[in-house]
C-alpha cells in the first residue's frame, strides 16, 4: 500500500496536486498546466525536478518569425513552490529555474539559419490566491476540508536572465519581461475537477534584437480548460486544451504579420511513490497554429513536499 497512516489522506493527496507545470515552463502563452489553483494546507513546500523535451518551432518565443522550424530544445527543470497564509486566503509562491540545450535550423527572411547552444533559460515567478472556496487552513483544518467550487488569481513573470546573443536570431531567452495576470475556477464534482482560466501575457520590448533593432510584442490572449479524475489511493490524470491569439510583433515599427490563433492538446498524470513523493508524466502539441511555429512537447517530473517547522 502507498498509504502512510501518519499522513491524513488530504494532505497526502497534495504530494500529487501538481502544484508545478514544470515540463512546460518554456512556453508561457502555450501552457496547459493543470491545478493551478488546487487546494492545499498552508505550510507546504513542494520542490520539483523536471526535464522536458520540446520538437519543432521555438519554445522560448513562438512569435520569432521563423519558416518551417526544426528545432529540438531539451533539459532540466528546478522548480520550488510554498504554500502561505495572505490575508485569510491560501497563496502559493513558485519559482522556475530552466536550462536547456537547443539545436536545429529554420528559414528566416528566406535564409537557412542553424543553431546549437546550451545554457539557462529565462526563470519564471508566480504568486497565486484563492480568492474564494480555499481558506488559508491548517493541517490539521484541511483534514474536513471538501473542495466545492474555488475561484483564484495568479500573476507570473518572466524575468530575462537566460542565455542570449544578439546576433542570433534564434535564443534560449525572449531578452524581455512578461507578466501574466490570470483568473481561474475549479470546480468538484464527486472524483472529477473542472477547471477553467483565462489571462493574458503581457511584454516589454526586446531593445536588442538581431543586430540592435527594436522589437515588440502585442500581448497575447489565452484560454484553458482541464478536466481531471482523481482514482482511488492518490493518482490522477488530466486532459487539458489551451487557446491563445494575439501576439503580433513590429521590429522597428515594421509589422511582421505573425497573428497568433493557436490550439493546444495534451495530457497530465500523476502517481504516487510514496506519501512525500510523486512522479508526473505530461505531454503536449499544437493541433492548430496560424503562424505555423508550433510545438510538440513531453516532461517528466518528480516532485518532493514537506511541512515547514513551527
Amino acid at each position: 500500500m502507498l498509504a502512510n497512516r501518519r499522513t491524513p489522506g488530504p494532505v497526502r493527496r497534495l504530494a500529487l496536486a501538481g502544484l508545478l507545470a514544470c515540463a512546460g515552463a518554456p512556453a508561457h502563452a502555450q501552457s496547459i498546466e493543470p491545478r493551478v489553483y488546487a487546494p492545499a494546507p498552508v505550510g507546504l513546500n513542494f520542490l520539483v525536478l523536471a526535464y522536458a523535451d520540446s520538437t519543432g518551432g521555438l519554445a522560448t518565443d513562438n512569435s520569432t518569425p521563423l519558416k518551417d522550424p526544426r528545432l529540438h530544445v531539451h533539459g532540466p527543470i528546478l522548480g520550488y513552490a510554498r504554500t502561505f497564509d495572505l490575508l485569510g486566503k491560501l497563496a502559493k509562491f513558485d519559482a522556475i529555474l530552466p536550462a536547456a540545450s537547443l539545436s536545429g535550423t529554420a528559414t528566416f527572411q528566406g535564409q537557412a539559419v542553424s543553431r546549437e547552444v546550451k545554457g539557462l533559460m529565462d526563470p519564471l515567478v508566480r504568486l497565486s490566491v484563492n480568492l474564494l472556496g480555499s481558506p488559508a487552513l491548517t493541517a490539521q483544518e484541511f483534514r474536513s476540508y471538501r473542495q466545492d467550487l474555488i475561484f483564484g488569481a495568479s500573476l507570473q513573470v518572466g524575468v530575462p536572465l537566460g542565455q542570449y546573443d544578439d546576433t542570433r536570431v534564434v535564443n534560449l531567452s525572449a531578452h524581455r519581461w512578461s507578466f501574466q495576470p490570470e483568473i481561474g475556477i475549479s470546480k468538484a464534482l464527486g472524483r472529477w475537477i473542472v477547471e477553467f482560466s483565462t489571462g493574458v501575457v503581457a511584454y516589454t520590448t526586446n531593445r536588442d534584437f538581431f543586430g540592435g533593432q527594436h522589437r515588440h510584442q502585442d500581448p497575447i490572449w489565452s484560454a484553458r480548460t482541464n478536466v481531471i479524475y482523481n482514482f482511488p489511493s492518490g493518482p490522477w490524470l488530466s486532459v487539458d486544451t489551451n487557446y491563445f491569439t494575439g501576439g503580433e510583433t513590429t521590429v522597428d515599427g515594421r509589422p511582421e504579420n505573425n497573428l497568433q490563433r493557436n490550439w493546444r492538446v495534451g495530457t497530465t498524470f500523476a502517481y504516487p511513490l510514496n506519501a512525500s513523493m510523486s512522479l508526473k508524466l505530461n505531454a503536449s502539441r499544437g493541433v492548430s497554429a496560424r503562424t505555423g511555429n508550433n510545438i510538440d512537447l513531453v516532461g517528466v517530473a518528480l516532485q518532493y513536499r514537506w511541512a515547514s517547522l513551527r
